[in-house]
């Protein structure tokens, strides 16, 4: 029998409190955030540095000035990729899609050209998609592309189970190579379905935040999901 690879575990940090009771409960990266009224925003970058000084897993941080899924001011979202970068950040989330619900790969490629090589989600945007298999087509070819945050669907995990475990299947074809990160929704009990698909990555938010999202990340929940993972 083949040896699953250990999962990874991605856990939605606001600052460095929540950090550090990520990494304690065994999160293997963050991804950093402001603003989850709107979904998640781009932090602002001593948030980034106090973070980078308190833990030593990975961080990716979101490149979205605005709720919604179009780029908006890709000048200034251009700046903020900067500013990351040169504060030390090397993994990025991103996502845009045009008034077509396709990729804005104008606004992408740019965001990417900054990023020069380093590596980078495309999240849940795919989940507003007009056409989910057209956009990983788009995207196939940038590079640092390595995963895709995804529910399967805009409604959630419960309604997009089975576009996760069909483009599961499909991985290394054309478009399909980059990891598929599940989250929006996720639950333990839909572990075990996706861990058998051959899914391995996985992002919680609010699963990780018992007392809600205006209390911090705990520890404890955060080994529940790890210990969920690695059975």
């Amino acid at each position: 029998m083949i040896k699953r690879k250990r999962a990874v575990l991605e856990v939605i940090a606001l600052g460095v409190e929540d950090a550090v009771a990520a990494q304690a409960g065994g999160a293997d990266r963050l991804e950093l955030v402001t603003d989850m009224a709107a979904e998640g925003l781009t932090p602002p970058v001593e948030t980034f540095a106090g973070i980078r000084a308190a833990v030593d897993i990975s961080l990716r941080v979101m490149l979205r000035l605005a709720d919604g899924f179009a780029a908006g001011d890709v000048d200034a979202l251009v700046r903020v990729a900067g500013e990351m970068r040169a504060a030390g950040a090397d993994e990025f989330v991103l996502g845009f899609l045009d008034e077509h619900g396709g990729a804005d790969l104008a606004a992408v490629e740019r965001l990417v050209a900054e990023l020069d090589g380093c590596r980078w989600t495309f999240h849940r945007a795919i989940d507003r998609a007009a056409d989910r298999d057209a956009v990983r087509k788009q995207l196939a070819d940038l590079p640092g592309l390595d995963a895709y945050l995804t529910a399967g669907s805009a409604a959630g995990i419960d309604d997009g189970l089975p576009t996760l475990l069909a483009e599961a299947a499909r991985g290394g074809e054309p478009g399909y190579e980059p990891r598929i990160m599940v989250g929006g929704g996720l639950r333990l009990d839909h572990v075990p379905r996706l861990r058998t698909a051959g899914i391995d990555a996985f992002h919680i938010g609010g699963a990780a935040r018992p007392g809600g999202w205006t209390a911090p990340v705990s520890p404890e929940a955060v080994r529940e999901w790890r210990e969920a993972l690695d059975a």
